[in-house]
């Protein structure tokens, strides 16, 4: 399996069988270039112009931004219910949390959560190989809080997303915080992470470099 970072919280994984799925895709103001290529499915955690830009995409993909569990080209999936903000979405509405069994790795995607999770999130979620998680606070939880809710789900791998980069155009803090306080981050220098066989160990910081950052 592969997983490549678009840039913000927009993730392009492939299977083994060749199957593609995006994750929140953005428009071109976010400060990446944007994703046009064709793919099997596409998971919304939330409307907002930086999640859910799909009119470029070619094909028909399978669209899901729902919560609930679901079954979509031979891949299961669960959408958990959470909120934008640490109001209930007052601030800035529901956010769903996406788990997806690819290859038999378990994949989170916490879209833009807002707050700290419940014990029912937790036990929703699972256990879990691959956290892709937002740390860049301002609309989102910040470094120290993501730091605390990756300890907590205890994956054996995490991505960092949603953070300031040199492309982006949003305020949001950088990726330092969360690294300082998971205490290890290994940067890839490269924009797609490989995976076969067995993940040894648990709560390994992986920073992908954004393959869609403008030149």
């Amino acid at each position: 399996m592969e997983i490549t970072w678009l840039g913000h919280a927009s993730f392009l994984i492939k299977d083994s069988k060749g199957r593609k799925l995006l994750t929140d895709p953005f428009d071109k103001s976010v400060g990446y270039e944007t994703f046009s290529e064709e793919v099997d499915l596409v998971s919304i955690s939330h409307h907002h112009f930086d999640h859910d830009y799909i009119e470029e995409l070619n094909g028909k993909p399978e669209i899901i931004d729902k919560v609930g569990l679901f079954y979509l080209c031979d891949i299961p999936i669960e959408g958990i219910p959470s909120y934008h903000d640490d109001s209930k979405g007052a601030k800035r509405g529901e956010n769903i949390i996406f788990t997806f069994k690819i290859d038999g790795y378990k994949i989170c995607h916490l879209g833009d959560l807002g707050h700290e999770l419940l014990q029912e999130h937790i036990e929703k979620i699972g256990d879990v190989d691959v956290l892709l998680i937002p740390v860049g606070g301002n609309y989102t939880i910040d470094g120290k809080e993501a730091a605390n809710i990756a300890k907590t789900i205890n994956s054996r791998i995490i991505i960092p997303m949603h953070y300031k980069t040199p492309s982006l155009s949003f305020p949001l803090d950088g990726v330092e915080t969360f690294i300082t306080c998971m205490q290890n981050g290994e940067r890839i220098n490269n924009c797609t992470l490989k995976l076969e066989g067995e993940i040894k160990g648990r709560n390994n910081v992986k920073i992908l470099e954004p393959k869609n950052a403008k030149e």
